[in-house]
């Protein structure tokens, strides 16, 4: 009987630590916004500092990116701009899934939107988006931090 009792709650923690592991947001997190499907996804909404590591186009760049963000698609701005992108330019977009990313792009020149990865991290308040330049063989990074 005791074996049976310590299998049940071994395999009820097991499910209950899976389902978290599935998406760990909650309704009412900070950063979260619950969508009309009652998915919980980060609020990217706001301005974000922005550092640009990208080497073969001068190195290091500074900006600070707009996110607008309807449900779970969204959309980033520069709002300083730089030599290569000016301010008002769209330069991230995607769709949200979870705790991270359906889809996401970054806009480089001359090349366009381009496939990239990224992880969103400390409870929605950092970004780090790794985008391929594929015409020379590198990625460039680019991290985000909430304003």
């Amino acid at each position: 009987m005791k074996r049976i009792l310590i299998i049940l709650i071994i395999g009820f923690v097991f499910s209950t630590v899976q389902a978290q592991m599935d998406n760990p947001l909650k309704k009412g997190m900070p950063n979260t916004v619950t969508l009309s499907t009652g998915n919980v996804i980060y609020n990217l909404n706001g301005e974000w500092d922005a550092i640009f590591d990208n080497a073969h186009y001068g190195g290091i760049s500074k900006d600070v990116i707009k996110i607008t963000q309807e449900g779970n698609k969204f959309l980033g701005i520069r709002l300083i701009g730089t030599v290569f992108h000016r301010k008002g330019s769209e330069t991230i977009k995607g769709e949200l899934e979870g705790d991270g990313f359906k889809s996401l792009y970054g806009f480089n020149l001359p090349h366009g939107w381009t496939l990239s990865k990224g992880k969103i991290s400390d409870g929605g308040k950092k970004i780090v988006i790794e985008e391929p330049i594929q015409a020379h063989d590198y990625t460039a990074i680019i991290t985000l931090t909430r304003k």
